[in-house]
């Protein structure tokens, strides 16, 4: 996996990453004890904030080929549907168990404090498309991997996962098999507001 942060990544002093951050609310021990919960409705009450990380998302991906923007439930739909309108590319949800009427194939992974299924309808994706994964936020690269498995199982070639949020070293990298990981901004550890 090639971890990459926006700034480090051609946006250095970007004074919208800095935004980015402070639009995010911590919410310490939830939802168990020791978890520094990274809480993205705080940044999507932030009009400008919530703009600039789609924007910045959207220059990286418009000349890209991309036909699928493959969004992880629940976080991954409040950035992902915006992000494929602009680049011109079709919005794929990965849900959760029983949520996806009709026939689905699903994908079990583990997580930092339980496990769960990514499921996607059969036909969302055709051979050959070039796709992009996006969530909120990674920390084990389980999630991410488990996208990775749908999409390329249909025969999909998975250019690059994409968050808002990612810790300086995910936890899980050799689960992404090599793809790359675009990541905005690091975890906040306290909250100040």
């Amino acid at each position: 996996m090639v971890e990459m942060f926006a700034a480090e990544n051609g946006l250095k002093g970007d004074a919208r990453l800095q935004a980015i951050s402070n639009a995010i609310r911590v919410v310490p021990h939830f939802p168990k004890q020791g978890i520094m919960f990274q809480d993205i409705t705080t940044l999507l009450l932030d009009h400008k904030a919530f703009k600039n990380t789609v924007d910045i998302f959207v220059d990286r991906y418009k000349d890209m080929d991309i036909s699928v923007v493959a969004g992880v439930e629940a976080r991954g739909f409040m950035f992902g549907p915006t992000i494929a309108l602009a680049i011109g590319a079709k919005f794929v949800p990965l849900r959760k168990p029983k949520k996806l009427p009709g026939e689905v194939i699903a994908e079990a992974y583990e997580l930092e404090y339980r496990s769960d299924c990514l499921e996607m309808h059969v036909g969302a994706v055709e051979a050959g498309e070039r796709a992009i994964v996006i969530d909120d936020l990674v920390a084990t690269g389980g999630t991410l991997s488990a996208a990775i498995s749908l999409l390329e199982r249909v025969g999909a070639e998975v250019v690059e996962c994409a968050c808002v949020i990612g810790l300086r070293e995910v936890k899980g990298q050799r689960r992404l098999n090599g793809k790359p990981l675009y990541i905005l901004v690091e975890p906040r550890e306290i909250d100040s507001c």
